[in-house]
């Protein structure tokens, strides 16, 4: 049964949300097609700008993104704050980079005179704007809309292009967004079509790795890591691209051996200061997106979810055992 978004999104638990997009009956969105014998491959560029584009626009940061053949991940972090921060000038011109708004709003930023009323109405535009601008759903709609008209102008068909409504999970912990950031970029890897983080096109790491510069420079749609937080006055994900990289590097040797117990000393560290062993770990980065249901965490933040969504129940709340519960709980 689908539920609504209200019992999928709490902002007063957590900015992070990991969204899934999957083509209609499984076909291909990217990469090559051995049944039409057609290659797709381009398209994952197309949905690559598209994401970097509107997180731009968006208050929502990009903490990893993995685009797949036929499905895509996301992992957003929703910045209320910086959307409640803008001016009604800020929140015209951001919502005027993708849509055309309204004629009041076109005159307004043209700086032509408008009567009160007319400005009233631009007013009240606005606020349904600035609501929009840090709208998971509207920026899921903005990427998910943009493709699919795109794609199928480019097959010369009509009808539906995506599965459905995206999929969301709440990230309510630290442990729970770092997993499920593993998990995301390391799709190619287990899916086999990359032997590690180099060639693991399309993904937020090897956007990463190969935008790094010695000076600690952000890259442009990707929210920062811990080595770039003195470039920006936000948040940022609190690990540095060494660190994560060295834990993504000894993950991959987990999916290839599960009884690998040897890592990097800066990895063991990390995984220790995350209270999480190599057994555990190996499981959310194999399947992360199926152990939880609509929200990852341990057991008191996923409790604590589902009274705030007013849920009456909470699918795989008993996955949070696989937490400690001294997990530390994402600052906002």
């Amino acid at each position: 049964m689908a539920q609504s978004r209200k019992s999928l999104i709490s902002l007063q638990d957590t900015p992070y949300y990991h969204c899934i997009s999957r083509c209609v009956r499984r076909s291909y969105l990217c990469g090559y097609d051995r049944t039409s014998n057609v290659c797709y491959e381009h398209r994952k560029t197309w949905v690559e700008k598209r994401l970097l584009f509107l997180s731009k626009i968006f208050a929502i940061d990009i903490s990893a993104y993995a685009v797949m053949s036929n499905h895509v991940h996301i992992i957003l972090c929703v910045n209320k704050e910086a959307a409640a921060s803008w001016s009604m000038r800020t929140v015209l011109r951001q919502w005027h980079k993708m849509h055309k708004g309204t004629e009041l709003t076109q005159k307004y930023l043209k700086g032509e005179i408008l009567s009160d009323i007319e400005y009233k109405a631009v007013k009240s535009t606005a606020e349904v704007y600035r609501k929009r601008l840090y709208d998971i759903s509207w920026f899921m709609r903005n990427l998910n809309e943009y493709i699919a008209r795109k794609a199928n102008n480019e097959d010369d068909c009509t009808g539906r292009f995506w599965e459905g409504r995206f999929r969301s999970q709440a990230l309510l912990t630290e442990k729970a967004l770092l997993s499920c950031m593993a998990y995301v970029d390391l799709n190619p890897v287990r899916a086999k079509i990359a032997t590690g983080l180099q060639d693991s096109y399309h993904t937020s790491i090897n956007k990463r790795l190969k935008y790094d510069s010695p000076r600690n420079k952000p890259i442009k749609g990707l929210m920062p890591l811990k080595n770039h937080l003195r470039c920006r006055n936000y948040r940022g994900i609190n690990i540095t691209l060494n660190d994560y990289c060295a834990l993504l590097n000894h993950s991959i040797e987990l999916l290839r051996d599960t009884s690998s117990t040897t890592a990097p000393t800066r990895s063991i560290q990390y995984m220790k200061s995350l209270d999480v062993s190599h057994h555990h770990w190996h499981k959310f980065i194999s399947d992360f997106e199926n152990i939880f249901s609509f929200a990852a965490g341990d057991c008191i933040s996923m409790r604590k979810f589902k009274e705030n969504t007013k849920r009456k129940r909470m699918a795989k709340i008993s996955s949070g055992l696989l937490y400690s519960v001294a997990t530390t709980t994402i600052s906002h």
